[in-house]
């Protein structure tokens, strides 16, 4: 008996991810400044209003308002019709500084010695269903999809009446081992435009049905690899595609829903797919575990995969308040490891083998640096780790002074590497 799974996306225009870009945003302005500034921002967007919250503890200045009008110009929020425009929007701030009472736990003399900002659990996860990804199906293609519609909308030529708001949502039938059988249904929600030139609300439906169907799916199926291709032969595009179920989807964005930073941790992370230990990621600095130890635990996992120790695996960290090192290592291979070893026998070579420590974390993925709002929208994991020149604004042996500037090349998603692969085949003894 095969079983169904699903997993939605959400668009950078989404009012929540557009909290999620501003407050990442200005995460990258205080990192750009100071790269020890400590941050914590939330962000709130409704009708023709920012607000940004939190605490903030650095030597760099940044204009709030700036960083969120630039952003909100970026994601295509730029007509006065959407009731929310980078130009006339208001913006409120309420930023203060960091309490002393965390700061003491997380700043110490020697900085190897650095305890976790806060205290929580966190999860990565790795699967072999999608590739070099090494992530589940139904969230991959459900980001997919809306990054292919935002491209379309971005040239503004195909559909040209389409607005930055979008969800997706993709399922997936799995035969009862969990091998992938074949989509089953995708939702696709679009915000776009009042009907033009006589059109009524039933023809732009129309119109929006067929541009989905036969623009934006082909778009995205062609850059599929071969075995995920062939998931959508038998895929049912008149009773299993549904494309604006509502009928009509002109109010969107902020003005349709208030947005609040960190209520899509689920889109940015699995899919729904192994676990999640509740705390979000984006407008946090990495000595906040909830961020950096989530993206320690994913490399792990992929890293694990990818070495053929399991098919798939969750590992869970779990870290007090000022303590530097995690105070639990979990890990579950789903009764998928390669290797004659428990579970709890993995995760203590884990243990002993890697530096899960904040300082370790950081220093090992480089995460002071301004890399953030890249990723703000369409998955933190999943993604191709790449190498990028940012202007800073503080010299260091990293730093090149150019033409009045400074720059620094940073690496963005360097949790996505699988440089660990031939260590964990050394440590588990794992042959080619």
């Amino acid at each position: 008996m095969s079983y169904l799974f699903t997993s939605e996306s959400v668009s950078e225009g989404h009012p929540d991810k557009v909290c999620d870009q501003i407050s990442d945003a200005l995460l990258d302005s205080f990192l750009a400044r100071d790269p020890e500034s400590k941050v914590a921002c939330e962000t709130l967007v409704t009708t023709g209003l920012v607000v940004c919250a939190g605490e903030v503890n650095t030597s760099g200045y940044v204009s709030i308002d700036d960083v969120a009008r630039k952003t909100i110009q970026n994601i295509g929020y730029d007509k006065s019709d959407y009731q929310f425009d980078y130009k006339s929007c208001a913006v409120m701030s309420t930023i203060h500084q960091q309490s002393s009472d965390i700061r003491q736990g997380v700043d110490k003399a020697d900085e190897k010695t650095q305890g976790a900002g806060d205290q929580g659990i966190m999860f990565g996860y790795a699967c072999n269903e999608m590739g070099k990804f090494y992530m589940p199906i139904t969230i991959d293609l459900a980001h997919c999809i809306l990054q292919e519609l935002s491209k379309i909308r971005r040239e503004g030529k195909l559909m040209p009446y389409l607005r930055p708001d979008s969800k997706s949502q993709v399922t997936l039938r799995y035969a009862d081992d969990g091998t992938p059988e074949a989509i089953d249904t995708i939702v696709v929600s679009t915000q776009h435009d009042e009907p033009q030139g006589g059109m009524s609300d039933d023809d732009m439906l129309a119109q929006i049905r067929r541009d989905v169907r036969d623009i934006l799916l082909p778009r995205v199926i062609k850059n599929l690899p071969s075995k995920i291709q062939r998931l959508f032969d038998k895929f049912d595009y008149n009773t299993k595609l549904f494309v604006n179920p509502t009928g009509k989807f002109v109010i969107g964005g902020p003005h349709g829903d208030s947005g609040v930073t960190g209520r899509k941790i689920i889109v940015d992370t699995y899919g729904g797919h192994g676990a999640h230990g509740g705390g979000a990621f984006s407008g946090k600095d990495p000595s906040k575990v909830d961020r950096s130890a989530a993206y320690a635990a994913r490399y792990v996992a992929k890293n694990m995969v990818a070495a053929g120790i399991c098919d798939k695996v969750l590992i869970q960290l779990a870290y007090a308040i000022g303590v530097a090192k995690p105070v639990g290592i979990f890990v579950n291979t789903y009764g998928t490891a390669k290797v004659k070893m428990s579970d709890g026998e993995i995760a203590k070579i884990i243990e002993a083998n890697i530096d899960l420590t904040p300082y370790g974390i950081i220093n090992r993925f480089k995460l002071k640096n301004p890399i953030y709002e890249a990723t703000a929208t369409y998955g933190h994991f999943g993604r191709d780790s790449y190498e990028q020149e940012v202007e800073v604004f503080y010299e260091d042996k990293d730093t090149v002074k150019r033409d009045g500037k400074i720059f620094k090349t940073v690496t963005f998603f360097g949790w996505e590497k699988l440089d660990l692969v031939d260590d964990m085949k050394r440590w588990f003894k794992v042959s080619d």
